[in-house]
C-alpha cells in the first residue's frame, strides 16, 4: 500500500501539532517517523490510523483519500505501546478477536490465527492468557493480532517501549523480518534512534509538527543537514568556522584550531558555518594528515572494547572521540592530536 500525506494539519485549540506535513511512503517500505516527544510523530500516526481527525489535507492510500475514513475502513491495523490485549481471553482469542468482528468464517479464522501465531513464533502459547505471558510474548501476540487480518499497512506506536533492552534488541529485525516477509508498509513511531537506524528503510525527523529532513539511516547519520538532526541522530561534535575559499572539490573552512577541509562545496566564501564531527570519525594523527585537532585530555571513560575521550582544544573548545580495543589509560592532560577527512566534516544549519 502507497501512502500519502498532502499538507497535512492538526490543531488543537490554537496548537497545531502537525505543520502543514507532506510525504509520500512506498508500497512494502517499513517507513520510520523519529522525534522528541511532543513533536507530533504519534499524531500523524493516529491520523493516518483514522484515530485522530486532521484540521485540513489529506491522506491518500494507493491514491484514494479516506481522510474521513473510520479505522475499521481504512486497511490498516495498528500495534499500540501498551499492547492492549484482553486479559480474559486466551491468545487465540485474542489474537481471532479482529476477524470476529469481520464475521470471517470459524474455519477460516482457526486457520489464519494458527498462521499468524506461527509467522510470530508462539503456536505452542494458544491456550494461555496475557498475565502467562513475558513482556516479549505479549507484544508477539500484539503483532500476530494484526497481522492475522491481513492489513495493507502496519502502524506501530513505539511497541517495543515496555520491553527490556536485551529484547527490544531481539525484537527489532523480527519487527522488521515480519514486514518484509508480509509485503507490509510499515509506518513506526519512535524516539529511538538505534531503533530507526537500525530497522528503517527510510525515516523523517520531525520537530515541532514539521518534517525537518526524510531520508535514509546512513544519508540522516552521515548527512545531516541542521544541527539538531546531527545531535539527535547521534552523538557528535559542534565546531564553528569561517568559509575561505574551495579547492579540489572541497570547502576550506577556517576554525579557532585550524584549518579543515569539508568535502561539500556551495558555500559561500566568508560565510560563517557550523560544522559537525562524530566522535567516531575523530582518530590519532600518525603523521601530515589534512584536518589535525591538537588539544589535551580532559576526561577518559574506559568501557573495555571502546574508550570515550574527551580532549579540550587550544582555543577552548571540548572534543569527544571514541577508541576501539584501547590499549593504554589516556591520564587527565595528555596531549593528543586528531585528525579527521574531509568526507566526514560536515557542515549544518543552525537551528
Amino acid at each position: 500500500m502507497n501512502v500519502s500525506i498532502k499538507n497535512l494539519v492538526k490543531c488543537y485549540g490554537e496548537v497545531r501539532a502537525l505543520n502543514d506535513l507532506s510525504l509520500e511512503i512506498a508500497d512494502g517500505e517499513l517507513f520510520f517517523l523519529l522525534g522528541p516527544s511532543g513533536c507530533g510523530k504519534s499524531t500523524l500516526l493516529r491520523c493516518i490510523g483514522g484515530f485522530e481527525k486532521p484540521t485540513s489535507g489529506q491522506i491518500l492510500f494507493d491514491g484514494k483519500d479516506v481522510s474521513a475514513l473510520p479505522p475499521s475502513d481504512r486497511n490498516t491495523a495498528m500495534v499500540f505501546q501498551g499492547y492492549a490485549l484482553w486479559p480474559h481471553m486466551t491468545v487465540e482469542e485474542n489474537v481471532a478477536f479482529g476477524l470476529e468482528m469481520r464475521k470471517i468464517p470459524k474455519e477460516e479464522r482457526d486457520r489464519r490465527v494458527m498462521a499468524a501465531l506461527k509467522g510470530v513464533q508462539i503456536e505452542t502459547l494458544g491456550k494461555r492468557k496475557p498475565n502467562e505471558l513475558s513482556g516479549g510474548q505479549q507484544q508477539r501476540v500484539a503483532l500476530a493480532r494484526t497481522l492475522v487480518v491481513e492489513p495493507g499497512c502496519l502502524l506501530l506506536d513505539e511497541p517495543l517501549a515496555n520491553l527490556d533492552a536485551k529484547l527490544r534488541r531481539d525484537m527489532r529485525q523480527e519487527i522488521r523480518s515480519l514486514c518484509k516477509d508480509n509485503g507490509l508498509t510499515g509506518i513506526y513511531v519512535t524516539h529511538d534512534r538505534q531503533e530507526a537506524l537500525s530497522m528503517a528503510d527510510r525515516i523523517a525527523v520531525l520537530k515541532d509538527g514539521v518534517i525537518q529532513q526524510i531520508g535514509s539511516p546512513q544519508e540522516l547519520y552521515r548527512h545531516p543537514v541542521s544541527a539538531f538532526i546531527a545531535s539527535f541522530i547521534g552523538e557528535t561534535n559542534f565546531v564553528k568556522g569561517t568559509v575561505r575559499g574551495e579547492t579540489d572539490g572541497m570547502t576550506q573552512i577556517e576554525t579557532a584550531d585550524g584549518m579543515l577541509m569539508a568535502a561539500q562545496t556551495g558555500q559561500t566564501t566568508g560565510a560563517n558555518v557550523l560544522i559537525s564531527i562524530r566522535p567516531e570519525a575523530l582518530g590519532y594523527a600518525k603523521g601530515d594528515e589534512m584536518n589535525q585537532l591538537a588539544g589535551r585530555i580532559t576526561k577518559s571513560d574506559y568501557m573495555g572494547e571502546i574508550a570515550d575521550h574527551w580532549a579540550k582544544t587550544a582555543s577552548g573548545a571540548e572534543l569527544g572521540f571514541f577508541e576501539l580495543n584501547p590499549q593504554r589509560d589516556l591520564p587527565e592532560g595528555t596531549a593528543v592530536k586528531l585528525t579527521v577527512k574531509p568526507e566526514d566534516v560536515v557542515i549544518v544549519r543552525e537551528d
